[in-house]
């Protein structure tokens, strides 16, 4: 008895037992080769900036800090432009990513209603422009006409409606049962009501994530505030980034055509580092509170089989 107990104790325990295939261990290999591809240059940004010069110029800093010092985080957190930048970028990009959000909803939630007029209208316009666009002379100089020039408006207004996360919230809100929308309204409930209590509940992982899609994206964008901001006072970090970087460049071309003021007037890598981190940082400390709205945010509008 003893004996058949242990053999169908093995029979049970079999199943459970996983055991990796050959392209099993390829992908995860790939996959991994792929993932160090991504992070590691990233940790070298992060030795860098916490190296000593003299460490970089010899070469020796890798993926661990050499001569381990924070004077450039020192430098940059002392410079007024510097913090005067992130808290306007900041700002910049909240307004942004909220009137995104609103005019989003507000144009993805009728388009789900068949009552409406002209749907299939707006919805062909809505594409148009997903695939042509005006180009950048027409709309800079609509910008220009809108009086837009050197104002925050100028990196708000442009581009706040993404006609391709609108489609994805408006997959999202189509995939929700139609029944809950009637007992709503059967309840008395207005078309307002039935959005704002029962439609956005129920799509906090879309939300989420399309949140995190403009806030990214507008936080990374440095285009259009080279475009139309010509003031120093609104330029965004992004922007200061990227001139800090040109600077470091044109110092780099200057010493190769024997330029003798190179040395003396060159960006630091340290300090194009500890910018880069400092650009950085903001958004991968936001990132983790709508991570995990993110994997389900992601598979919105995924064909069910």
């Amino acid at each position: 008895m003893k004996e058949k107990t242990a053999e169908s104790r093995a029979v049970y325990a079999e199943p459970h037992q996983k055991v990796w295939s050959v392209p099993q261990v390829i992908l995860v290999v790939f996959i991994a080769l792929v993932s160090l591809t991504c992070v590691l240059p990233f940790f070298n940004v992060i030795a860098v900036s916490f190296s000593s010069k003299s460490a970089i110029l010899r070469g020796d800093v890798s993926f661990w800090p050499v001569d381990f010092n924070t004077t450039t985080y020192e430098v940059i957190f002392k410079d007024p432009s510097m913090t005067h930048s992130l808290f306007y970028t900041i700002g910049i990009t909240v307004a942004y990513t909220a009137l995104a959000m609103v005019l989003t909803i507000l144009m993805a939630y009728p388009l789900t209603k068949k009552r409406l007029r002209g749907r299939q209208f707006f919805n062909f316009l809505a594409l148009f422009t997903m695939y042509f666009s005006g180009g950048t002379i027409p709309i800079y100089l609509n910008i220009k006409e809108l009086g837009l020039m050197n104002t925050p408006w100028a990196l708000i207004l442009p581009g706040a409606l993404s006609t391709y996360n609108m489609i994805i919230l408006k997959s999202f809100f189509t995939a929700l049962p139609g029944e809950l929308e009637e007992a709503a309204i059967i309840d008395g409930a207005t078309d307002f009501q039935v959005l704002f209590q029962v439609y956005l509940p129920l799509s906090m992982a879309s939300l989420a994530t399309l949140t995190l899609f403009y806030a990214v994206g507008k936080w990374n964008s440095f285009q259009d505030a080279l475009y139309y901001i010509q003031t120093r006072n609104l330029q965004p970090l992004q922007l200061k980034l990227y001139n800090i970087i040109k600077g470091s460049q044109s110092v780099e071309v200057t010493a190769m055509e024997g330029g003798s003021s190179a040395v003396t007037s060159s960006v630091s890598e340290s300090i194009r580092s500890a910018t880069i981190i400092f650009a950085t940082l903001p958004i991968l400390v936001v990132y983790p509170f709508v991570q995990r709205y993110f994997v389900a945010g992601v598979t919105i509008g995924a064909v069910k089989g």
